[in-house]
């Protein structure tokens, strides 16, 4: 460490020894509870707003159903997915990412997609956004991103320093970043967006095999997005207008539906896959994966009252039924923690009985009492386990099945040997129109344009490496030495951070 620097420390004092990578076993993980920093690190940026949401402040929701149309009893024992035709209830939410409460729909932002299905084993939720892949593959990186996407401690504007310099030192973003910039970044509404699950999770059938899936709802009103211009006029003109559209569509009877794909992976494919497939940053392509329709989703149905069922609806992907539990995706197991945390912090401990919240499923368990306990708090029944007064017992049929976890533990660095580069160059070559591209160059340049011109260079370079084409006319649109741009694009990550001035 050069001489002058402070130590980073936990807020108790002790010295850390990496920001960057969460303990978990082996390079791939799961997570390890025993990553401290990690949890206090979480658990302190779960509370930093109160009672607004952390992230996903401002949305709009609605009831419907979801109804089965293929068999994927081979791969799930989940009862709500059993049988063609069977429909379970849902609520859905849909919301920006980064924004205020009080936020424009028309922000250039992700957008979350969360689902709650009422099933008769449990509530599951499913909590994605409109875009498959992530900025972030760690959840020690967490805070610290979406510390980027808020406003700056000092002035309370939005920065574009902040926005781009974490950005441009964190390369394994630039796929969800040229996503976010092209015209996908701004939906046109909630209903003419897809969702999809992002993270990779694991379904297992009766037999005790499992699978590995990721989520696809696409919308059957199409996709339709706002360009940089439209979405301008309507943040002045309009600033609610996705809430307005979904809640007027319901009225009308037009009722928003999507049809729910899967990929499939069997955990031989996943060994052998050429990306890893617990990485957030990642897609599964689709010509190795093809996607399955296995259901549609249906809202049909407004709220009553914004706060008893939109504001106080809460999501975990914690939640799980038997026949779907988590994967080692580690931003996925950052995300089984730090939810319920947050709601225990917004909501109360009670959260989880709320109307908008309460399974439909019966729920016989030993906790008791905390703030806003309005049910009959389990009455005289035992409040501890085990118990000889015929309390309920675990059952061990809903395990699932087991995978092998090994590996030192230890802050395992990135080392897959697919750069984070290559999907984000071929969705820039292979997938966008021409103007999809214009659009991308645009709505870049307008927005990096306001960063230092040395975090310019570094995240151009980043772009550069993606595609030379795509690095080159973003140079040109912001009148930097492409030969500069070039030549920081071939060195490493750390040497472009010091030439650059980190």
């Amino acid at each position: 460490m050069s001489q002058g620097k402070k130590t980073y420390t936990t807020g108790f004092g002790a010295p850390v020894d990496d920001d960057q990578n969460s303990k978990t076993a082996g390079s791939t993980g799961p997570v390890l509870m025993q990553d401290t920093h990690l949890l206090e690190k979480l658990s302190h940026f779960d509370r930093e707003r109160i009672p607004e949401r952390v992230v996903h402040a401002k949305g709009a929701g609605a009831h419907g159903y979801f109804e089965v149309t293929a068999d994927v009893t081979k791969y799930t024992k989940a009862k709500f997915l059993s049988e063609i035709g069977k429909r379970t209830d849902v609520f859905a939410r849909f919301s920006t990412v980064g924004g205020e409460k009080g936020s424009a729909d028309a922000e250039r932002d992700p957008r979350g997609f969360a689902v709650k299905f009422y099933t008769e084993e449990g509530n599951y939720d499913m909590t994605g956004n409109n875009t498959p892949v992530f900025f972030i593959r760690d959840p020690l990186k967490f805070p610290d991103f979406i510390h980027t996407q808020k406003r700056h401690p000092g002035t309370n504007l939005k920065d574009a320093d902040m926005f781009w310099d974490f950005l441009s030192l964190t390369p394994e973003s630039i796929h969800q970043v040229t996503i976010l910039f092209s015209d996908r970044g701004t939906p046109r509404t909630f209903r003419q967006m897809n969702g999809y699950s992002s993270h990779t999770f694991k379904w297992y059938n009766d037999k005790g095999e499992y699978y590995w899936v990721q989520y696809h709802f696409k919308t059957e009103q199409g996709i339709q997005n706002l360009t940089l211009e439209e979405s301008i006029k309507m943040k002045g003109k309009d600033p609610d207008h996705a809430t307005r559209d979904l809640h007027e569509a319901i009225e009308r009877g037009e009722y928003p539906s999507w049809r729910l794909e899967v990929q499939i992976m069997t955990p031989e494919q996943a060994r052998e896959y050429r990306f890893d497939p617990f990485d957030i940053t990642k897609v599964w392509f689709h010509a190795d994966f093809p996607p399955i329709t296995i259901g549609r989703l249906v809202l049909n149905q407004n709220p009553k009252n914004y706060f008893a069922e939109v504001e106080q609806s809460a999501f975990s992907p914690a939640n799980f039924v038997p026949g779907i539990a988590a994967s080692p995706d580690k931003m996925l197991q950052g995300r089984l923690f730090s939810y319920h945390d947050t709601h225990i912090h917004r909501l109360g401990p009670n959260y989880h009985i709320l109307p908008i919240n309460r399974p439909r499923a019966a729920v016989n368990y030993y906790q008791r009492d905390g703030f806003m306990r309005f049910d009959d708090n389990g009455g005289g029944t035992p409040n501890y386990y085990p118990n000889s007064f015929g309390g309920p017992e675990p059952n061990p049929d809903f395990a699932e099945p087991p995978f092998e976890v090994s590996g030192m533990a230890d802050r395992h660095p990135f080392t897959h040997p697919n750069d984070d580069f290559f999907q984000a160059g071929e969705l820039y070559r292979r997938v966008m129109t021409d103007e999809d591209r214009d659009h991308l160059i645009t709505n870049i340049t307008s927005h990096l344009c306001n960063a230092q011109k040395r975090i310019q260079l570094r995240q151009t370079a980043v772009f550069y490496k993606a595609d030379p084409d795509y690095g080159s006319r973003v140079a040109e649109g912001l009148g930097l030495d492409t030969k500069e741009v070039k030549r920081l694009a071939e060195m490493s990550q750390e040497d472009r951070a010091k030439a650059t001035g980190q």
